[in-house]
């Protein structure tokens, strides 16, 4: 027995010094190799100092990482492309844990490809495709192609509206029931379940409801990703407690962490005390947030829960107008003022709620009801404080999100993860590199439970960033939220270049992902 032991050890020693020492001996039966990046400093996503070392690229997956030493015949006959990556780093793309966009109008995803994310996660908010099932929207994106890959929840407001709950307060039985099903059918091929709870219609739902349906997330071992109930700062408590109390049956994320106009590192750390003692205690809880000190949405966010719909609205503007501007003054005020609310809907683009009522000659609460109303448009709110947001930042169970989509009138959705490495890790020195790469890449992958991508490993696929640092640059602004990120030379999806040198390849080599 102990012959056999001492034999299986000294065969499994072998092959590992052959695969490390030897690139040409492990990678003789290869055919064809598609890419070698050679002369990189690979950060491999897991936190580790940066190390130089060949990849070796198999049609959509890493066969090897080490000193190749190859013959001038390979080079001639079965290897076809090397990229020489001198001078730069070599990572795992990056991950998004919260983004919008409908790939089937725009499958190319340039915004994203541009600062060096290989995999969005779709379906935030409470928002979903309004299919039933949602495979059959997922269907036409394969079909089509995409440059991305896509990480895909359900919307909880969504299968509300499917179910024909919508905007009740008491949902019966049985609608709950026809929910439920439709949920725990659709958590077969997704990643878990999003929650929007400042809008219609999750506003609605109650505790007794989301519990009920964490447990159906818990018992497919999804995740359930929540836009809280309120971020404002004095009920931010209140709605992180909300939703502890659906991690007793789930794992379950903070999308966008902030608190809206709170200020100081030491509220970051109060905040961040809350989810450390609840991680102490087994609640699986993590959270992610994007650098900057502006939120975008949907004018609604400042409206009444009694005034949201449009048919709400109308009757509040008739019977109980006095009061509903009371609100708005109030709420926007406490918002740091219309002065912080910056418009990003036609015909009022890049005007703040100031500027407009200045305009108008009237007052911003008068604008609000009589010119734009709950769903009359978007716009960023400046309500962030910057000090808080950095030290949130530092937090390791914190990850990166842009919130951000294609079309959106916000620097993030094509600036963000360019930011954080301009700002977050050369300017300010708030992150190392390695940790930085860690938040947008290997822990990104543990929050989704994605287990082949989200570090540089043999047998991962190959989704690979490679650039040099200090050429990363967010051009995108506030006045001008479009400007594609630079520096990220060459991004490859699955193995296949789909961004280089500052130019797509057209290579829609994304993939629907499945847990």
């Amino acid at each position: 027995m102990r012959l056999i032991v001492l034999f299986f050890y000294f065969f499994n020693l072998l092959l590992l010094i052959g695969c490390s020492e030897n690139g040409v001996s492990f990678l003789s039966e290869f055919s064809k190799i598609d890419h070698i990046i050679v002369n990189g400093q690979v950060i491999d996503g897991t936190g580790k100092p940066a190390f130089e070392a060949d990849i070796v690229i198999v049609d959509d997956e890493i066969v090897f990482i080490g000193d190749t030493s190859f013959s001038e015949q390979d080079f001639n006959s079965r290897i076809m492309s090397v990229i020489d990556a001198s001078g730069r780093v070599v990572t795992p793309g990056f991950i998004d844990l919260h983004a919008h966009g409908n790939p089937l109008k725009n499958n190319q995803l340039e915004n994203f490809l541009a600062m060096g994310v290989t995999t969005i996660t779709l379906g935030q908010d409470g928002s979903s495709p309004n299919y039933n099932p949602l495979s059959d929207w997922l269907d036409q994106i394969i079909n089509q192609g995409i440059g991305t890959n896509i990480a895909m929840f359900v919307g909880h407001g969504t299968l509300r509206n499917l179910s024909g709950i919508g905007l009740s307060d008491s949902p019966s039985t049985e609608d709950i029931q026809k929910m439920s099903k439709m949920l725990s059918e659709t958590l077969e091929y997704t990643f878990g379940m999003s929650t929007g709870l400042e809008y219609n219609p999750g506003l609605h739902a109650e505790i007794k409801e989301l519990n009920q349906l964490a447990r159906i997330v818990g018992k497919h071992d999804r995740l359930i990703m929540s836009h809280m109930r309120n971020e404002d700062d004095d009920q931010l408590e209140v709605s992180i407690a909300e939703l502890l109390d659906q991690g007793q049956f789930a794992k379950v994320h903070i999308s966008h962490l902030k608190a809206v106009y709170g200020n100081g590192k030491e509220r970051a750390n109060q905040l961040l005390r809350i989810l450390n003692d609840a991680r102490d205690i087994g609640v699986k809880i993590t959270a992610d947030i994007y650098p900057y000190n502006a939120s975008y949405t949907g004018i609604g966010i400042i409206f009444p829960k009694w005034a949201k719909t449009k048919e709400q609205f109308e009757l509040a503007k008739l019977n109980r107008r006095d009061e509903l501007a009371t609100y708005l003054k109030n709420r926007v005020n406490r918002r740091n003022g219309p002065e912080a609310t910056l418009l990003g809907t036609e015909p009022f683009i890049g005007m703040t709620l100031a500027e407009l009522a200045h305009k108008r000659e009237t007052s911003f609460e008068d604008i609000l009801i009589d010119e734009i109303g709950p769903n009359g448009a978007s716009g960023a709110y400046f309500v962030m404080n910057d000090e808080l947001q950095s030290q949130l930042l530092t937090d390791s169970f914190i990850g990166i999100c842009s919130d951000g989509s294609s079309n959106g009138f916000h620097p993030r959705g094509h600036g963000t993860f360019a930011k954080i490495i301009e700002r977050y890790v050369l300017k300010e020195k708030i992150l190392s590199l390695e940790e930085a790469i860690r938040k947008m890449t290997s822990f990104a992958a543990s929050v989704l439970a994605i287990e082949d991508r989200g570090t540089l490993k043999i047998g991962q696929k190959a989704d690979i960033l490679i650039f040099e640092p200090n050429n990363i640059k967010a051009l995108a602004t506030y006045p001008n939220p479009f400007q594609l990120a630079q520096g990220f030379d060459i991004v490859l999806v699955n193995g296949e270049i789909a961004r280089k040198n500052n130019r797509l390849t057209n290579k829609l080599s994304g993939k629907v992902l499945k847990p």
